[in-house]
């Protein structure tokens, strides 16, 4: 049935790919892991590999913990102008983290050793360590958030409630963390377990307004569950400071391929919920439960297994999960004119596997963890096709990610 539907949507991409008048601007932040090439255990030298990037004409950013890195693509408005800075901007921090003596690896949980890990220095991070303990110290998780323009605070809590609904379907595509301690974890996102362990995380709630939003931020804050506004880590949230709808669902993915999927059907579902709020018509009120179960299975078993239908509350296979999502986005893909490349790109993601399936393959074959971390780092420079790639000469600096 999926591969019927994507045969059928690539078949009626419009040759001239009509365009949005007004194309919502989509902005990409990742979040990647330092390891020492030789032995694979991740090691604290963000500082160093951002100074090197500084060095390369780059722009790095450092994560909480010592042993990550975080990259911001400029605001860009066309698919193929965004693929070519995600690549760009991945091939720029390996450059650098080599330079440090490391190696970039993009995986949600680190591969071949324990979470616990050394704080980076800065006055917000020591007071988190200091009110959330091991909690912080056990935060070396990567991720992907996609960022999407939007008209205001009003509607990136519409959009959200539009949204929310699709985030399993989003996270079972590009799960990439099956593998910690050197095991497997039997999941396929163990990152998404981990996250889970936070006050504020996974699925948000329905809110009727930005009003309504903003008191349940409040009484997180009062409560002290969260120490300010960045820290409402929901899934999908309205930016704090610009006027943006975040989605942050997903591991960093294995290739930049995927992270252009992730950010192409995010941009897909925030235009197809423009058209049901213009049309009038009210989010679908999922279960929290359903939801919660939905993000469970995502999670466990990814592109594999079994999935939830959220809108029907009926058990589905992933791969029918996904094919459902495309569905819905197709026309909005059409008109943006990305149709065909997310059509061929989820096609070769379930012919060749996710990021945690190639995880669980590399462990296979000889029970090493370091086959793995060899496997995800060269994961993380190439295209989904596995065609080579170069580290390129940077020619201007990343500015934020965020579209404005």
């Amino acid at each position: 049935m999926l591969a019927t539907l994507i045969r059928i949507m690539v078949v009626n991409q419009l040759t001239n790919a009509t365009r949005y008048a007004d194309r919502p601007s989509v902005g990409v932040e990742e979040e990647f892991l330092l390891v020492d090439p030789r032995t694979s255990l991740v090691v604290p030298k963000n500082g160093a590999v951002v100074a090197a990037a500084h060095r390369l004409g780059g722009e790095l950013d450092v994560e909480v913990t010592r042993m990550q890195v975080e990259t911001r693509t400029p605001v860009c408005t066309d698919l193929r102008e965004l693929r070519g800075e995600v690549l760009r901007q991945r091939l720029m921090a390996a450059a650098a983290a080599r330079r440090a003596g490391v190696q970039l690896v993009a995986a949600g949980v680190p591969i071949a050793d324990e979470l616990h890990q050394l704080v980076t220095d800065k006055p917000r991070y020591r007071r988190m360590a200091d009110h959330y303990g091991i909690l912080v110290r056990e935060s070396g998780l990567c991720g992907c958030h996609i960022h999407v323009g939007v008209a205001d605070r009003e509607n990136a809590v519409q959009l959200s409630n539009h949204v929310r609904p699709w985030l399993p379907a989003l996270l079972a595509l590009t799960a990439n963390s099956a593998v910690h301690r050197g095991e497997d974890t039997g999941h396929c996102s163990w990152r998404t377990v981990l996250i889970a362990r936070w006050p504020c995380s996974g699925p948000p709630p329905y809110f009727d307004s930005a009003r309504d939003y903003d008191a349940a931020v409040s009484r997180l804050l009062d409560a002290g569950a969260v120490l300010d506004e960045t820290m409402v880590s929901w899934s999908i949230r309205p930016s704090h400071h610009l006027p943006t709808l975040e989605v942050r669902v997903s591991d960093v993915p294995a290739t930049a391929d995927e992270t252009i999927v992730l950010a192409a059907l995010v941009r897909g579902l925030v235009a197809a919920a423009t058209r049901e709020i213009r049309a009038g018509r009210e989010a679908p009120r999922i279960p929290d439960d359903h939801l919660r179960t939905a993000y469970w299975l995502a999670a466990h078993d990814g592109m594999t297994g079994r999935a939830l239908d959220v809108h029907t509350a009926r058990s589905t296979t992933p791969a029918e999960l996904v094919g459902t999502l495309l569905d819905h986005v197709r026309a909005d893909l059409e008109d943006l004119g990305d149709l065909r490349y997310v059509a061929r790109t989820v096609e070769r993601i379930l012919e060749k596997g996710n990021g945690a399936q190639w995880q669980r393959r590399a462990l296979a074959r000889r029970g090493r963890s370091t086959d793995v971390v060899a496997v995800a780092a060269q994961r993380t420079l190439q295209p989904l096709d596995g065609s080579h790639t170069s580290v390129p000469m940077v020619r201007h600096p990343p500015t934020d990610s965020s579209p404005r």
